[in-house]
């Protein structure tokens, strides 16, 4: 019975090893098709032997020796749903990013109202949806709002070069953001390769990407409503 008992231990052992020797075969041959990036995830669906795989937030697909890669959506012929937007929104939900791991030192820092509640955002200068983001924010009361340029689009570094060398960065963001008054700034030596290595290591893959105290995550744009609701919640966790 012990004997039985030993040798069931030690099947059950072996077992577990080599799913998790094959998850890390897997994983390793999954990560030389992504150089520098992050896994951040990867588990075995319960449909069709594949495993879910989650790279720099983009969710796909691969079979268990990664032979094949594939993006799309897994669909219940019964219910009509996308299984994999449930996922995404999962992701999405749960994904954190602390704030005090950003480089907060080189932000453009605004204060409105007594500044008790902290927004972080990954801005371009030349994005349609972070100029209509300034705006929102313009409603926003009681917030300190640390901007991070990320000139991911193409001509915008050096529009986010001349707004970090203005003298004064903050009225030089919100004018050209706003009103789009031109920044007068010259060359200057700026952080700006940081500030685009912490995106990139953070998964920031658009703009305007906003974090919030609890190091939730929103891309996209958001009305000044749902802004102050947002960081009421996250202020009170």
């Amino acid at each position: 019975m012990r004997i039985n008992l030993i040798f069931s231990s030690l099947l059950l052992c072996f077992l577990f090893g080599t799913a998790f020797a094959d998850e890390a075969s897997l994983k390793k041959a999954i990560q030389a098709n992504f150089p520098g990036e992050k896994i951040e995830s990867l588990k075995k669906t319960p449909y069709l032997g594949l495993y879910e795989v989650v790279v720099g937030g983009e969710l796909f697909y691969t079979d268990e020796k990664a032979s094949y890669l594939f993006f799309g959506h897994v669909v219940d012929p019964q219910t009509k749903q996308s299984l994999t937007s449930d996922r995404l929104q999962q992701i999405k939900d749960t994904r954190r990013i602390s704030i005090d791991s950003l480089p907060l030192e080189f932000a453009i820092k605004a204060v409105k109202g007594n500044g008790k509640h902290k927004l972080v955002v990954f801005s371009d200068p030349n994005c349609p949806y972070c100029k209509r983001l300034e705006k929102e924010l313009a409603n926003v009361n009681n917030v300190t709002v640390y901007t991070l340029l990320y000139p991911v689009l193409n001509g915008s570094v050096p529009t986010a070069t001349s707004i970090w060398c203005s003298a004064d960065r903050l009225k030089a963001w919100e004018d050209f953001m706003l009103k789009d008054i031109p920044p007068t700034g010259k060359d200057c030596e700026t952080p700006i390769g940081k500030l685009l290595q912490a995106g990139q290591k953070n998964g920031i893959s658009g703009t305007p990407t906003l974090i919030f105290a609890d190091g939730s995550v929103v891309p996209g744009l958001m009305a000044a409503e749902a802004i102050e609701k947002k960081l009421g919640a996250s202020s009170a966790k």
